[in-house]
C-alpha cells in the first residue's frame, strides 16, 4: 500500500495553471515547496511554514495566510485577492510584480485583502501594486 503524499509532495505534484479549491494546509510544513502558476481559491495556509518556498506566478483568492511564515520565499508575480495576511511573516521575500487587491463580492466593502500586522522587513517590493488592502504599511506606499 502506497504511503499518502505529504502536503509538500502534493503541492509539488501539481503543475501550472491548475485550480486548487478549499484545500487545508493549516500549520503544515511546506518549507522549500516549489510550484508555480497554481490558482488557489478559499485555501487555508494559516500558520503554515512556507519558508523559502517558490510560489512564483500563483494566484490566491479568498485564502487564509494569517500567521504563515513566508520568510525568504519567492512570490514573484503572485496575485492575492481578498486574502487574510494578518500576522504573516513576509520578511526577506521576493514580491517583485506582486498584486495585492480585493474580490468583488457584490457587497461593499467587498473582499478586501487584510495585511494588518504582516511583516515586510527586507522584502523586495519592486513594482508591487496594492489596492483594496487593509493595513498595508505606509512605508510601502500604503494608505492605511
Amino acid at each position: 500500500m502506497a504511503k499518502p503524499l505529504t502536503a509538500r509532495q502534493r503541492l509539488a505534484a501539481l503543475r501550472g495553471h491548475v485550480d486548487v479549491h478549499g484545500e487545508d494546509f493549516t500549520g503544515q510544513d511546506l518549507a522549500s515547496a516549489r510550484t508555480s502558476g497554481l490558482r488557489f481559491t478559499r485555501c487555508s495556509f494559516a500558520g503554515a511554514d512556507l519558508r523559502h518556498a517558490t510560489l512564483d506566478g500563483c494566484g490566491f483568492k479568498l485564502c487564509d495566510l494569517s500567521d504563515a511564515d513566508l520568510r525568504g520565499a519567492s512570490l514573484r508575480g503572485v496575485r492575492l485577492a481578498g486574502c487574510d495576511l494578518r500576522g504573516a511573516d513576509l520578511r526577506d521575500t521576493d514580491l517583485t510584480d506582486a498584486r495585492f487587491g480585493h474580490v468583488n463580492t457584490g457587497m461593499p466593502p467587498h473582499g478586501l485583502t487584510n495585511a494588518t500586522g504582516a511583516r515586510f522587513e527586507g522584502a523586495t517590493l519592486r513594482d508591487v501594486q496594492a489596492e483594496g488592502v487593509i493595513g498595508w504599511p505606509r512605508e510601502h506606499g500604503g494608505n492605511e
